[in-house]
């Protein structure tokens, strides 16, 4: 895919899914914006990109800080021109359980996987309006649908149910403007949150997934790249799993 002129932002590109993410737009050419509030480790993804010779640039953010966001959605704009596509990755999982919780827990979790979401995109949604183009994805997960479990908590799944109907009413509103919204849902996935499952428990755990095998970051990023090309056009609203086949069920 070829996404030459293209300019992408990415929230959370600094490691696992957001790097797998911000590697394969800047493959297909396109200019890559890392939004993190890990600035350090965002930068070490930008030096792999600029290092293979392809465009990227790094905005410390913290995604949860609507002003914040807004400032610096603003400044890519005005040294850009424009967003083509905006990825929202970035978010936090905490394995208590919800009678451990407490409200602080709530508003942490909220704040950066769902207000994260709707401070980006409030940011950008004007603008694509204006052009009349736009592609928004937004990185939900299983648990958004079955509630957490062994995929994350109930605060977890609660922020990402959330994320999904938001990716859907972008999708209505969106629509008669050009603007694309879908969702990718991914089950487990080789990131450092499955540090903790090994041995006997992680193949127990592999055993619960009909591919027998935890996906790759790469494999959300291609779902990624797929839905933000042109061979997607037609397709908003849609909230894809990438998760081996858990959710036949």
């Amino acid at each position: 895919m070829d996404f030459k002129d293209k300019v992408v932002v990415i929230t959370g590109g600094s490691q696992g899914i957001g790097r797998a993410i911000a590697l394969s737009f800047a493959r297909a050419k396109a200019k890559v914006i890392i939004m993190d509030i890990n600035k350090e480790l965002a930068e070490k993804v930008q030096d792999e990109i600029t290092k293979e010779g392809f465009d990227a640039k790094v905005y410390k953010l913290d995604v949860s800080n609507a002003e914040e966001t807004k400032k610096t959605i603003d400044e890519i704009t005005a040294e850009y021109g424009k967003i083509d596509v905006l990825i929202n990755n970035a978010g936090i999982v905490d394995t208590k359980r919800f009678v451990d919780s407490s409200e602080k827990d709530w508003d942490r979790m909220i704040n950066i996987n769902l207000k994260g979401v709707f401070n980006t995109c409030s940011a950008v949604f004007p603008q694509m309006i204006a052009r009349k183009y736009g592609k928004i994805i937004n990185i939900a997960s299983v648990a958004g649908k079955r509630g957490g479990g062994i995929f994350g908590n109930t605060l977890y799944a609660a922020s990402k149910a959330g994320v999904i109907g938001m990716t859907k009413g972008l999708a209505r509103e969106g629509g008669p403007y050009g603007i694309n919204a879908n969702a990718i849902c991914p089950g487990p996935t080789n990131t450092p949150m499955l540090d903790d499952f090994t041995g006997e428990k992680r193949e127990n755990f592999l055993n619960t997934i009909p591919l027998r095998r935890f996906a790759d970051p790469e494999d959300v990023a291609n779902v990624a790249l797929f839905l933000a090309s042109d061979m997607a056009k037609h397709i908003t609203g849609e909230i894809t799993d990438v998760d081996g086949g858990i959710m036949l069920d």
